[in-house]
């Protein structure tokens, strides 16, 4: 049945406004090469966009540059301004952007832990109306927020969650009384996937599992282009994911003792002080263990481990001689089999001439002892042998996710996940390969800890631009 005139139209201008969003500026004649419109049809949208004021002349094109055809049409980007926001425990940060998600502003403020919720509440309502007056904005529009925490998916808000200040639940009504603008709000993990998804690491994948290690632990669940967030706003806690290396077990009010204390920011501080490693003090809002996985992943890539090319990197396994070098990974919409594979090799035996494939770890247990004493004779690389550790507890929680959604990627997110690189990511998928029989590509991030705040500003544009380019009610 074919579409109505309206529906017609209004496809078309979704059509041309797409296109004016991932080209830039463009000529009627080049809308209509990319539309394959007619020309009286794209004549026709041209007039109706400039007259709802979305687009409008931007400039001129072609060797006379004048006449109707060397318009230049672009979208009016100060129709409508945009806030994002990354709120954390220990403060906030927002940038205030146009309709095409231009960075205008951005701002940030710390929060005392016993700066009360009203105080707290004020300082992040008072940053933002600050970026919003640097960026030229009298008004905005849509303001999303990323924050941690259950997303309740009836009602759109943050649900009251032990352990995170009050101030969190209040900032989302307190921002939409004072700006009087759509306030959304998304769970930060998730926000984080889409980014990636989007302009980072997940670009030509589907399905995958973004595993957020940062101050804490989380995981976000894309499942065929679509984000799910399960029944209760769940999905990807996995923090609370009981463990094997851990003292207790997690609890309904408190992650100790699960996934969280394996991945966290805390446990990775004291997985490298067992190892004796020291950094600088980290930059801006970094974890200090992201700076200490990045310093190690430097030091394995810049020298071999001690003893050369396949000495044991854990005081007892040998190495794979390549889980130190940065991988080469496929092109968009290749698949691993088409990236070089570290090959697992046994403990205290070479890899048989045939090519067979042997487990990574002692048969005792494929993940090791978290808490066993590290070996410190001064031959084995302790930088590399933290990295080993580390990727034995992140492939506990990657294992879990593949065995249930076999979403054949984990990306590796969040600032330490990006601090761990190539490096890192190999050693987790080599571990991963030898605990399941469903295969896994394992990525570092691209964006890390800054996927929050551009998941939130791509929510905020998509929302806007949704509202705004709709046909108008009949």
């Amino acid at each position: 049945m074919p579409a109505s005139p309206s529906t017609a139209r209004a496809i078309n201008d979704r059509l041309a406004l797409r296109l004016l969003q991932e080209e830039g500026s463009l000529t009627a004649g080049q809308l209509k090469q990319l539309t394959g419109l007619s020309r009286p049809t794209v004549a026709d949208l041209v007039e109706r966009l400039t007259e709802a004021g979305l687009i409008s002349v931007v400039g001129e094109s072609g060797e006379q540059r004048r006449g109707p055809n060397a318009r230049l049409y672009g979208i009016v980007a100060d129709r409508a301004y945009l806030a994002a926001l990354d709120v954390r425990t220990e403060g906030v940060t927002v940038v205030v952007a146009d309709l095409l998600g231009r960075e205008l502003a951005r701002a940030s403020v710390p929060i005392a832990d016993d700066a009360g919720t009203g105080p707290a509440v004020e300082q992040a309502v008072g940053l933002v109306e600050r970026a919003a007056k640097e960026a030229g904005a009298d008004r905005l529009h849509t303001v999303a927020i990323g924050a941690p925490g259950l997303i309740d998916p009836a009602t759109g808000e943050l649900r009251d969650s032990t352990g995170l200040p009050e101030w969190h639940r209040r900032l989302a009504a307190a921002l939409g009384e004072r700006l009087q603008a759509r306030v959304l709000v998304e769970n930060e993990t998730n926000l984080a996937a889409l980014a990636e998804q989007r302009d980072g690491a997940a670009r030509d994948r589907d399905t995958f599992v973004l595993l957020w290690l940062g101050l804490g632990t989380g995981a976000a669940v894309v499942l065929d282009g679509t984000l799910r967030r399960g029944a209760s706003g769940g999905t990807g806690e996995i923090g609370f994911l009981p463990v094997p290396g851990t003292t207790t077990l997690p609890s309904a009010t408190d992650c100790e003792g699960g996934f969280h204390s394996l991945g966290a920011a805390a446990a990775v501080d004291s997985l490298a002080g067992e190892y004796a490693l020291t950094a600088a003090a980290p930059t801006g809002n970094e974890p200090h263990a992201a700076t200490l996985v990045r310093a190690a992943a430097q030091a394995v890539t810049s020298r071999p481990p001690a003893g050369g090319p396949g000495a044991p990197t854990d005081g007892s396994a040998a190495a794979p001689a390549d889980v130190n070098a940065p991988r080469t990974r496929p092109a968009a919409g290749g698949t691993v089999a088409d990236a070089p594979q570290a090959r697992p090799a046994s403990v205290g035996a070479e890899a048989p001439s045939d090519g067979t494939d042997i487990p990574v770890h002692p048969p005792v247990h494929p993940l090791g002892d978290a808490h066993a004493t590290p070996d410190t004779r001064p031959s084995v690389d302790a930088h590399a042998r933290f990295l080993d550790a580390l990727a034995d507890r992140l492939a506990i929680g990657a294992a879990s996710v593949v065995a249930v959604l076999d979403p054949g990627c984990v990306v590796l997110g969040g600032e330490v996940g990006q601090a761990g690189g190539e490096v890192l990511a190999a050693r987790v998928e080599a571990r991963l390969a030898a605990l399941s029989p469903l295969p896994t590509e394992v990525r570092p991030s691209a964006l890390g800890g800054a996927a929050v705040l551009r998941g939130a500003l791509l929510m905020a544009r998509d929302t806007a631009q949704d509202e705004l380019f709709a046909p108008p009610p009949r």
